[in-house]
């Protein structure tokens, strides 16, 4: 075996020696069920103390690199050994049983991650992924996402996606509808894509509208785009009678709103805003939840 030890080092030599091991492995100089040289073999070639090999051999024991047979002989840990020694305590041990199976078996590392991002693309969802260019607004829609299907809910940008494609793995993809055709490119031809549709502000319209003395109207949210839609679709009904401030949290003082006759609040800020006026404004329509909440419905089902 090809270990080098340094005493000058400040890495004690039971872990240069183990990691040399594990690299070895990793590497494929170690193959899998071929024998280490005894403890006391191995001490003598490399002139370090026979306890610290034998603490370094246990070690790599207990994180399944190495198996010891009968004899106190020890190996480099094989998929037959892995099937005896049964279920992988964590989600490493699953990945070093499956990288040393297809090893064993003559596939490539590559050959292995391109299968294997194949089959995770091809498994069904169980996490919703929120695509969008603006931070607030994938917070926000993730909070409406979370609150209606009780699933997971990740976000990122398109360049975020880009960069890194992998995050669409395990993931229904949902997209404001305006930035659906952008993300279809990003996402594997198989993949579902969700585009959601916004709220009109009828409702909140009609309820300034029904406001006899001039008011003040504020509108709270964590998302810059919210904002400046909220306030030109309330525009017209507030005209030149109310006055009608924004809040972007958390920024913002929330204190302006103490003279405020209505508060309309996003998902996110109605739970941060204690105000008897606060009116609850969705962004997602509710045509577009349900069509959602349908689609990873028809998942759990399958």
């Amino acid at each position: 075996m090809d270990i080098h030890i340094s005493r000058e080092s400040e890495v004690p030599i039971r872990q240069q020696l183990a990691e040399q091991i594990v690299f070895l492995i990793s590497t494929d100089k170690l193959k899998p069920g071929q024998p280490l040289p005894s403890v006391r073999e191995l001490a003598r070639r490399l002139k370090i103390h026979h306890n610290t090999v034998s603490h370094a051999y246990k070690e790599l024991v207990r994180r399944t690199w190495l198996v010891r047979r009968r004899g106190s002989r020890v190996l480099v840990r094989s998929h037959a050994d892995m099937l005896r020694q049964g279920a992988p305590e964590g989600l490493d041990e699953l990945i070093n049983m499956a990288v040393q199976a297809a090893r064993e078996r003559g596939y490539s590392l590559q050959a292995l991650r391109e299968r294997f991002r194949e089959r995770l693309l091809a498994e069904p969802p169980d996490h919703v992924l929120v695509v969008d260019q603006e931070a607030g607004l994938r917070r926000l829609l993730g909070q409406e996402i979370s609150d209606a299907l009780r699933w997971p809910v990740e976000n990122c940008s398109r360049e975020e996606l880009a960069a890194n494609p992998g995050l669409a793995i395990g993931a229904l993809v949902v997209v404001p509808q305006y930035g659906l055709e952008d993300v279809k490119p990003l996402v594997p031809r198989a993949h579902l894509i969700i585009p959601i549709g916004f709220n009109s502000a009828d409702l909140h319209v009609e309820r300034i509208r029904r406001l006899a003395e001039p008011s003040v109207i504020a509108v709270v949210s964590v998302s810059h785009g919210f904002l400046k839609t909220a306030i030109s679709l309330l525009a017209a009904a507030v005209g030149r009678k109310h006055t009608l401030c924004q809040i972007l949290l958390p920024q913002d003082d929330l204190a302006a709103l103490r003279g405020a006759d209505i508060v309309f609040c996003d998902s996110v800020a109605i739970r941060q805003v204690k105000n008897p006026r606060a009116v609850h404004y969705r962004v997602i329509a509710p045509a577009s939840l349900e069509y959602l909440a349908n689609a990873a419905a028809s998942y759990q089902r399958n």
